[in-house]
């Protein structure tokens, strides 16, 4: 899974004295990033062992995942507004020492609600401690070493979703699923001393900022309606009254947090921005990209754990081809884009992970399930590569930390909805009864490709368009 590039103001002014830690704080703050984007992927392995030792139903191992991307994406844009109003510093210790709480809540549960209570806790944390640590990066370098600072930022992604899935089976068929969590203790609260004393002391980049709480309560608000009216319909139907009244209930708080947007002093998002074709774009291509891995994390784990036989560790080397598929189809992505265009990456990438999907949809059995993941995964990982590009490519310098801002919330939002989604068609198979679902929600997951593929051809801008 790509990394997420949260909400930071950029600095208008250079900063003079480069700061002799710089490199230091990147690698300690890099650590920090990186275990936030662990904790997306980390806990796929583990779902069934979970749902086994806490009695979990299918719909609260969904909220597992999308509990905590809810969260994390849902107050993003918030925690980069707190980072300009309180500065940097703050943020990042606060968010360390809460993220390890919340991690040890969640390690040590023993219940559905202490387990989603610390998911959601570090999804708090993670909006806190990512968006900080962006702007602090952006604040302490300075011309081509920003630049290279930024370009180790983002392969933390790649690098986290490979990790994750190894991790996650590794500790899992180690000392136990609880560990998963239970590792983030250590590692942050060595983070949060080290950090403490190399942070600078920072002053607030935007002193008379202000927090739209009301403007994150309601787009969270929105989301969680649509993630809950999706698992829901795994249940009680997707053509049902109720079903339809969470999505219209969902649609009109979407339409009051645009209000909100449009007239609260210090908005969270510049809806204009979002307007725009090449953001707009790019918003649609993380937010597909995210959901379709997730979809394929989610789908995996449960078929080779519960269908196939497999344990948890040999399950996460299986994962391994298509995490390192990921970060090939972004390596390549990058390297022809420049050459090729936006669109014509878009629509291939969207071709090729529909007909890996295609492959598990149609072929029962863990070896196409693994090679069909595997293909699936080049794909989705060039989406990360275009939708960066497009939707930050052509926007100007002092609206880079909003656009990217939008793009990490969707990025977020994706796993959520895709998590959803797919707990909902394969539900039966989720349950351990028959692999039907599954090849369900294979189909889903290829269709939605398709779809967007045809949806990129038509909107994604030419180089020379804007």
């Amino acid at each position: 899974m790509s990394e997420s590039t949260p909400a930071a103001t950029l600095p208008t002014q250079a900063t003079r004295t480069p700061d002799p830690r710089r490199w230091r704080i990147l690698g300690l703050v890099g650590v920090a990033q990186l275990m936030l984007i662990l904790d997306v992927t980390v806990v796929a392995i583990a779902l069934p062992h979970m749902g086994a030792d806490l009695d979990l139903r299918r719909e609260t191992l969904t909220w597992v995942i999308s509990g905590y991307t809810l969260a994390f994406g849902g107050l993003l844009l918030l925690g980069g507004r707190a980072a300009d109003l309180f500065g940097p510093r703050r943020l990042i210790l606060t968010g360390l020492l809460l993220f390890a709480a919340a991690s040890l809540t969640a390690g040590l549960a023993t219940s559905g609600p202490m387990l989603l209570t610390g998911r959601v806790a570090q999804g708090l944390a993670a909006a806190m401690l990512s968006p900080a640590a962006l702007s602090l990066i952006v604040t302490i370098f300075d011309g081509d070493e920003r630049n290279r600072a930024l370009g180790i930022w983002s392969a933390l992604g790649g690098s986290g979703a490979a990790l994750g899935v190894l991790l996650g089976g590794l500790l899992t068929a180690g000392p136990g699923w609880a560990w998963i969590f239970i590792i983030n203790v250590p590692v942050g609260v060595v983070l949060l001393f080290t950090l403490r004393s190399h942070l600078p002391a920072q002053r607030a980049s935007a002193p008379h900022a202000r927090l739209d709480v009301v403007g994150a309560a309601l787009v969270t608000t929105a989301t969680a309606t649509l993630i809950y009216a999706l698992i829901r319909a795994g249940e009680r139907g997707w053509a049902t009254w109720s079903t339809a009244l969470l999505l219209l209930v969902s649609a009109l708080v979407y339409t009051a947090f645009v209000a909100r947007q449009r007239l609260a002093a210090s908005p969270l998002m510049d809806v204009r921005l979002l307007a725009r074709r090449p953001v707009a774009t790019g918003s649609l291509l993380i937010l597909v990209a995210t959901a379709l891995m997730i979809m394929m994390f989610f789908l995996g784990t449960f078929a080779l754990q519960q269908h196939y036989g497999y344990g948890a560790l040999t399950t996460g080397l299986l994962f391994l081809p298509s995490a390192l598929s990921t970060m090939l189809g972004a390596q390549v992505a990058g390297r022809v884009i420049g050459r090729t265009g936006a669109r014509t990456v878009a629509v291939a990438g969207l071709t090729v992970a529909a007909a890996g999907l295609a492959v598990p949809a149609i072929w029962t059995g863990a070896v196409p399930m693994v090679a069909g993941m595997a293909v699936a995964a080049a794909g989705t990982g060039s989406l990360f590569v275009v939708s960066a590009a497009t939707a930050l490519g052509q926007v100007a310098a002092h609206e880079a930390g909003l656009a990217s801002g939008i793009v990490s919330t969707f990025h977020e939002f994706g796993a959520s909805v895709g998590a959803a989604v797919v707990s909902s068609v394969a539900a039966v198979s989720i349950a351990g009864t028959g692999t039907g679902g599954l090849s369900r929600g294979f189909t889903t997951a290829a269709i939605v490709a398709i779809v967007t593929a045809v949806a990129a051809l038509a909107i994604t801008p030419s180089p020379r368009s804007r």
